[in-house]
């Protein structure tokens, strides 16, 4: 009985850990995408501002 009730909760730990690092890495990834669009924003307006000089 001790032996399942460990076995359980070994078990739930990994799934726990696969999600948090799973939620870890999307969150990662969404940040830099974000930043990568941003910067291309503003490189973007410096470009269209000098043409307009």
């Amino acid at each position: 009985m001790e032996s399942q009730l460990l076995n359980v909760l070994a078990i739930a730990a990994m799934l726990l850990l696969v999600a948090v690092t799973g939620g870890v890495g999307y969150l990662t990834l969404s940040d830099w995408r974000d930043r990568r669009r941003q910067e291309k924003e503003k490189l973007e307006l410096r470009r269209s501002s000098r043409k307009r000089k």
